[in-house]
């Protein structure tokens, strides 16, 4: 019995120990976040670049969405904001090409959360051209000033450019985000690092903590 009592203090406190060595407030290289083996250019100047690689379809991404977007209207002037919508499938590529076209024409922020809410809410999957040029006629953009955009070779080459993409950055799940072409976080690495509830308000709290203190690292190296 006394040899039982020792292991289980032994073990509490090593379960202390790790608790306080990983901490969203106190990233950790390795642990909270990594820095990429080879560093990807950067064009912003003295802004931060700050890139989201994400799917319409993944419901950790729409979950994401808008701690997110919460978080990039309060770093302001701090960063650039860029985006990646992720190849999958085929399945999944008009969604890809819909987040290509409605940035090419400049529509992006007032539709971005819409395509998120007709997945995740209204059940359109989205996974098929005439469905995604319906979606776009039914909320106010002319259809073949979209289906021109869409079908051109600007929105093609950046669809395949997402997958070379992914490769420079090591990017194998998402929502995932990349700081200053170096350092990379997502809610699932920040928050189970440092254990606590597995609720996902927590796991995005804990990826936001960490971005914070990534922008705040990799701005004052730029000085």
């Amino acid at each position: 019995m006394q040899l039982l009592k020792k292991i289980l203090a032994v073990l509490a406190l090593c379960s202390v120990a790790l608790g306080a060595s990983a901490s969203p407030a106190d990233p950790k290289n390795g642990v909270e976040y990594t820095t990429l083996p080879t560093p990807q250019n950067t064009d912003t100047g003295k802004k931060i670049e700050v890139i989201e690689f994400f799917a319409y379809y993944c419901p950790h991404c729409n979950a994401f969405e808008p701690s997110l977007a919460e978080w990039v209207r309060k770093q302001g002037e701090n960063i650039v904001f860029k985006r990646v919508h992720v190849p999958y499938d085929n399945n999944t590529l008009p969604q890809q090409r819909l987040f290509y076209t409605l940035e090419a024409l400049g529509l992006l922020e007032q539709y971005h959360a819409k395509v998120f809410a007709a997945m995740h809410k209204e059940r359109n999957r989205l996974r098929s051209d005439d469905a995604v040029f319906e979606w776009a006629a039914k909320n106010g953009i002319e259809r073949n000033k979209f289906a021109d955009a869409y079908n051109s070779f600007g929105v093609a080459a950046k669809v395949r450019r997402s997958g070379a993409l992914m490769e420079a950055y090591k990017i194998d799940s998402w929502p995932a985000i990349v700081i200053d072409g170096r350092f990379q976080t997502a809610p699932h690495t920040a928050h189970s690092a440092a254990g606590g509830a597995q609720d996902e308000a927590a796991y995005h709290q804990s990826a936001l903590t960490v971005m914070d203190y990534l922008v705040a690292k990799a701005k004052s190296e730029k000085k």
